[in-house]
């Protein structure tokens, strides 16, 4: 499976650590960055990233920053993107089960490094439910 991650300066050091624990697992990850802890504009890494998603070239994206909020905001200003904040593994199962997510958005402030690499495995491996869920997702683009 190729998973694409990114985020800014404060998920950089959670982004480098989940990337090999990724990888490790078996997941093909692409780094969109960034590739320092030095400050930087989170959309400058999540548009990339989203766009990657949109087109295909990866099935699901993970984005890191500190509270989830920019990444996810601009994630989701892609037409084909569904990203979720997740601070919680329920969460990040039913925005998969329920609403075909295909990016998590990790906020590092407030979560640990051990519930991010959880949050993102149970993301990547848990299933959309389709059904009556399918019809509510049909209606999220504009």
């Amino acid at each position: 499976m190729k998973v694409a991650i990114g985020g800014d300066h404060a998920g950089f050091e959670y982004k480098a650590e989940l990337t090999k624990y990724l990888t490790a697992n078996g997941f093909d990850v692409k780094d969109f960055g960034p590739f320092s802890s030095e400050s930087c504009d989170y959309p400058d890494f999540a548009h990339p990233l989203a766009a990657s998603v949109e087109k295909g070239e990866n099935t699901f994206g993970i984005l890191i920053c500190g509270s989830a909020n920019g990444v996810a905001m601009t994630a989701n200003k892609h037409q084909g993107i569904r990203a979720a904040i997740v601070w919680k593994n329920e969460l990040a199962a039913l925005a998969r089960q329920h609403n075909d997510a295909n990016v998590i958005c990790l906020p590092a402030r407030f979560i640990s490094l051990d519930e991010t690499k959880e949050f993102a495995l149970t993301f990547l491996n848990t299933a959309f439910e389709g059904g009556r869920h399918q019809r509510r997702v049909d209606k999220i683009a504009c």
